[in-house]
């Protein structure tokens, strides 16, 4: 693959500056956000000693976290937003220094908008085991050395416990709402059940109550093609003189990632049978559009991501089973008394629609007499894209 940018690697659009800046250099070993690098507009809070599920400890675990607005006296108006697999804390702002991409929610998050911060205290932490700041496989052990291949397994409830010492930590008490898309759905489905004490309100959008056979079946895949990559050193590829990291496993997880996050409509509609370079489709030489397309992410993506920390998040979303231990999904979402929205999407492929209808069903307070689900042709994405319809739902969930 070339790492280098060109019109033959980005098809239909041109690239922002923040991906040409992005793309211009090779990828590093870890596309980790590491200490010494510029902090943006990250805050972190140390939060101590951490048992996993799994028994193991971890002598110190820190978050990383973004907050816009201001925390009321009674901590009453705080809005947790929680991130999907390859997001971070980085919800709204410019890409700058510290912050490779401009912000996943811009039009979600900020004075006026639907989580309106001239109101609300809106925090987004980088979840336990990301790479953005907060603890995990690239971040410094005590020996002075990067967890790699020794980092723990985590649970999606491993990752919410993390979240609720952060919420202690700010004085927060009880969430006005709890936000979630995808994994960050997962996130806020397990605080809702587990913490229902905490959780005033509850938005999940385009996540399941449980990861299938079938979910895990294709993220099993994307780890394999991570752990055959050459220069993957069975996760110990921090140390490479020449900087040289498991770029190609890692882009190729992506892309077929990227398979499950849009939709058949989309990129049929999109790409049809165009091809990118001048080359024709008879001879060789050439690609088809849709080809750049995904070699395009996947290459943007080892800039700003960790092949260990996908490993240990798709493993996370792996464990998701908001049942298990607590007497099956509906017994388990029967404990939830927040205030509650459920979005599916029409042409998710990831999570579909089933998978948002048995939650519904199964929570007594949700705002709603049937199962809002979003006509997109954007697929899973959709949440993330469809950012108009989203916001309008939010608003009516915390007018609620």
């Amino acid at each position: 693959m070339d790492w280098q940018t060109s019109e033959d690697t980005v098809p239909s659009a041109p690239i922002t500056e923040a991906d040409a800046r992005l793309l211009r250099a090779r990828p590093p070993a870890t596309g980790a956000w590491r200490d010494g690098d510029p902090v943006g507009g990250r805050r972190f809070a140390a939060l101590g000693s951490f048992r996993t599920e799994g028994g193991r400890e971890l002598p110190g675990i820190r978050l990383a976290y973004e907050t816009w607005g201001e925390l009321d006296a009674d901590g009453g108006n705080a809005v947790l937003v929680l991130h999907a697999l390859t997001g971070d804390s980085h919800v709204a702002g410019d890409a700058g220094p510290g912050h490779p991409t401009d912000g996943w929610w811009e039009d979600i998050v900020g004075p006026g908008r639907a989580l309106d911060t001239d109101r609300y205290f809106v925090v987004a932490p980088n979840m336990l085991g990301g790479c953005q700041g907060s603890t995990g496989a690239s971040s410094i052990a005590p020996d002075g050395r990067e967890w790699a291949s020794r980092f723990p397994y985590l649970t999606i409830r491993d990752q919410v416990a993390a979240q609720a010492l952060l919420a202690d930590r700010l004085g927060i008490g009880t969430w006005a709402a709890v936000v979630g898309g995808s994994m960050g759905g997962m996130h806020a489905l397990e605080w809702a059940v587990g913490m229902p004490q905490r959780v005033a309100r509850l938005a999940v959008l385009a996540a399941p109550p449980s990861s299938t056979a079938d979910q895990v079946a294709l993220n099993s895949v994307q780890l394999e093609a991570i752990r055959i990559d050459p220069r993957f050193a069975g996760g110990e590829y921090y140390d490479e003189a020449d900087g040289d990291g498991p770029h190609r496993g890692l882009a190729l997880a992506r892309r077929m990632a990227m398979l499950n996050y849009r939709s058949t409509i989309e990129l049929n509609q999109r790409f049809q049978r165009s091809w990118q370079s001048g080359v024709s489709p008879l001879g060789r030489g050439g690609r088809f559009a849709v080809e750049s397309y995904l070699d395009f992410h996947g290459n943007k993506f080892t800039r700003r991501f960790d092949a260990n920390s996908y490993i240990t998040l798709v493993e996370a979303m792996n464990s998701h089973d908001i049942g298990r231990d607590r007497g099956g999904v509906e017994d388990a979402l029967a404990q939830v008394t927040a205030r509650t929205f459920v979005l599916g999407i029409d042409s998710d492929r990831l999570f579909p629609v089933e998978g948002q209808q048995r939650i519904f069903r199964g929570i007594r307070s949700t705002i709603d007499d049937e199962l809002v689900v979003l006509a997109s042709d954007f697929g899973h994405d959709g949440f993330l894209i469809e950012t108009e319809v989203v916001g309008a739902h939010l608003r009516r969930l915390l007018a609620a």
